[in-house]
Formats: C-alpha cells, sequence, structure tokens
C-alpha cells in the first residue's frame, strides 16, 4: 500500500512514524511545503519513505501527488482554510482520504462531498484526531450504555491541546483555538442546528466526579453527532481552562470580534500567554491532580452521553486513561494513523466522506490504539473508562487503578 503524510509538523510527523510500524504500508511518501522537513522525516522512517515539497493550495499539483496513492493522511492546518480543497483533490485523484480536520465550518463543507467521494469510489474519514477523532468513539462507548440518548457532550483540556514547542510562526492549532472560540460557532441544541456565541458556560454532571463545567467552542463533533445519531436533541462542545488563561484567551477573542487583531497575531500573543513549551502533562499527572483532596479535575478528554435506561434519565461518561506520547502531537498524529489500519479503506469499506463515529468500530480502534500509548496499555478495555450514574464509583480511584 502506498500511502501520502501531507504535512512533516508536529503532528505529520507522528502519523509518518506510526503509518511507518502498518504492515501493509509498502511506501510513505512524505509530502510539505518545506522539501527539506519532509525528506528529513522521511529518513527517519527506517523504510522505503521519500520526502517531496508540495503546496496544498496548488490543485494540480497535489491531485499529481495523490494519483496512483491508496491513502493521504492529511494534518496540514488550518483545516477551515486547507481542508475542503485537499478532499477534492484526492476524490479527484481517487485516493482514499482521513484528517485530523477540527473545525466545523469545513466539516460541513467536506461533509457535503459526501455524494462526490462515493461516485468516486474513495472512503473519506475526517476529523480522526484527539478532539475530534477519540473523542467521537469515546461518545459511541457512552451512548452504548443507554437505551435512548437525548444529549451529548465532548470534552477536552484547551491547556493541554496547546503545541509543545515555540515556532517562528504560531501553530496551526493555536489560529484554529481562537478562531473557534471567537465569532460565532454552530450548535446543535433543542434538536436543531443555531449558531450561538462561544465561551458560554455549560453545567453538567459527570458520573464519578459530580457536578462540572465548562465552555462552549466550535467543534465538529457538534456538526457530526447529529447526522450520526438523529435522534439527538442536543450535542455540544466544551473545552475547560485554567481560569487565568480562560480569562486571557476571553480578552484576546474580543479583540479579534473587535477587528482589532488578526488571528495570527491573537496566536502568537496565546502561545506565549499559556506558556508553550512547558513541560507537556501526560495523563498520570492528571490522575494525581485528580487525587487531590477537593481538586476532582475533569478527564483531559472525555464523552458523556445523557438520556434514559431502563425508562429512568441516566447517563454515562467515557474517558481515556492514557494516550500516545508526546503531548498534542502524539494524541493527534497518532490516531490518524492507527484508524487506516482499522478501518483500512482499501478493502471492503462504505464509500462517501464519514465522522469517525459512522465507520470506526470504537472497540477496534482503541485495541489498536492501547499499544501505542504511555504507560501502554494492553488494549481497549484496559485504555477507556466507563462511569455510568447508576453506580457507585470514584473516577479518580479507578484511573489511578489498573485492571
Amino acid at each position: 500500500m502506498r500511502v501520502i503524510v501531507l504535512g512533516a509538523g508536529g503532528m505529520g510527523s507522528y502519523a509518518a512514524r506510526t503509518a511507518a510500524g502498518l504492515s501493509f504500508i509498502d511506501e510513505l511518501v512524505v509530502g510539505d511545503l518545506d522539501e527539506a522537513a519532509a525528506q528529513r522525516l522521511a529518513g527517519t522512517l527506517g523504510m522505503n519513505a521519500s520526502g517531496v515539497k508540495v503546496d496544498v493550495t496548488d490543485h494540480e499539483s497535489l491531485k499529481a501527488l495523490l494519483t496512483g496513492a491508496d491513502a493521504v493522511l492529511n494534518s496540514v492546518g488550518p483545516f477551515f482554510r486547507f481542508g475542503p480543497p485537499v478532499l477534492r483533490a484526492a476524490i479527484d485523484a481517487q485516493t482514499h482520504y482521513l484528517d485530523i480536520n477540527d473545525d466545523w465550518e469545513s466539516t460541513e463543507a467536506m461533509l457535503a462531498l459526501h455524494e462526490e467521494a462515493h461516485s468516486a469510489g474513495i472512503t473519506a474519514v475526517i476529523g480522526m484526531g484527539a478532539s475530534p477523532g477519540i473523542s467521537n468513539l469515546l461518545a459511541r462507548l457512552a451512548m452504548a450504555e443507554l437505551d435512548e440518548v437525548d444529549e451529548i457532550i465532548a470534552g477536552f483540556d484547551l491547556d493541554a491541546a496547546m503545541p509543545e514547542e515555540l515556532g517562528d510562526k504560531p501553530a496551526a492549532a493555536t489560529i484554529h483555538g481562537l478562531h473557534q472560540l471567537s465569532g460565532r460557532i454552530r450548535v446543535f441544541e433543542n434538536g436543531d442546528f443555531a449558531e450561538a456565541k462561544p465561551l458560554r458556560r455549560v453545567d453538567f454532571d459527570y458520573p464519578g466526579l459530580g457536578p462540572r463545567c465548562g465552555w462552549t467552542m466550535g467543534h465538529p463533533e457538534a456538526i457530526t453527532f447529529p447526522r450520526s445519531f438523529p435522534d439527538l436533541r442536543s450535542a455540544r462542545v466544551v473545552m475547560t481552562m485554567d481560569t487565568g488563561n480562560r480569562i486571557g484567551v476571553r480578552v484576546v477573542c474580543s479583540l479579534i470580534n473587535a477587528g482589532l487583531v488578526s488571528l495570527e497575531r491573537a496566536a502568537a500573543w496565546v502561545e506565549r500567554l499559556e506558556g508553550v513549551g512547558k513541560p507537556v502533562k501526560t495523563p498520570a499527572d492528571y490522575v494525581d491532580e485528580l487525587l487531590e483532596a477537593g481538586k476532582a479535575k475533569l478527564p483531559p478528554l472525555f464523552a458523556i452521553a445523557l438520556g434514559k435506561r431502563h425508562g429512568e434519565s441516566a447517563s454515562a461518561a467515557a474517558a481515556v486513561r492514557s494516550a500516545p506520547p508526546v503531548g498534542m502531537g502524539g494524541a493527534t498524529g497518532v490516531p490518524l494513523a492507527t484508524a487506516l489500519g482499522v478501518i483500512r479503506p482499501d478493502g471492503e469499506c462504505k464509500r462517501g466522506v464519514f465522522a469517525p463515529e459512522a465507520i470506526a468500530d470504537p472497540r477496534d480502534f482503541f485495541d489498536a490504539l492501547a499499544p501505542l500509548c504511555d504507560p501502554v496499555c494492553r488494549n481497549g478495555d484496559d485504555l477507556t473508562i466507563v462511569t455510568r450514574s447508576w453506580e457507585a464509583t470514584d473516577l479518580a480511584t479507578v484511573l489511578s487503578s489498573r485492571p
């Protein structure tokens, strides 16, 4: 199997290294605007790999690169700018496609290409990183505990989603984050889509922790969950953040909304405000915080399903006890390549454009991801932890123990 990895940066490098370990891949090509970076990464993969220069905004040259490849793993963001055109090039090249798209606008635009992808005979999976990606499949696990599901809340720690290193220009992930925390976002509430301001407080009860809160931001899960599960009445994405950082981000976003600062300039400020380059927190760090008296913190990545069980109101939550190393790059890039091995679009597979929850089996995915985490987990049951409102469970205790 010949696979193209677009992007030689923090996320693409983890996707490429993970893909290099998949036995069914015979050749890897790393494409990046920086040819030297692509070649350096290719040189570390220890297999039939090469690095080439590619401009993803040049449709014809991108199509030429993708033509003849079996699949492309796209890590080039921000996706509200680059996602739809790269997918269109993959459709034109008849190349299967997976990405880490984390913007709601591009999610809507790319889902709209479903029929074109189906006609071309390709499978496209959008948003197969941490959030979206792992979060979508955690939602599937939580939903399986209930008879009826009315609402899904996906959440993550935005502090943990900061890039690990400062570069010459702001990371695409930081630009994405501010874009989805400013302006207007798409939400799904009361059975319908609507536009709303981000950074609205959402209160909820996390099984095993009790009452908690998060703040809304624009994200693909709020777009894809209602399409994948038509009976839902609400689907929201919330982020958590240290209070000081959240206040600072709110101020910066108000400047963006007023047109006083660009996204790029604001992103540079935020990366310094939040201390990019600090030691990256691990899941074990969060367990330590959970165990501290009076500091029961939410997991860094989770999903909650609310509805009914046996006719009574109930909820269930799912989280991961470990994650791929190191930081956001590993947590996002590793799942992207792992999904290629689970979904195998070159075989018998649904054709068209899909969110992770609509095509990936969560059990198979977490089984494949578990040995790639640090600390290593035996399987999906070891990696994930599900808590239920009808059971007396202390999440901190469960997370600190191993099955």
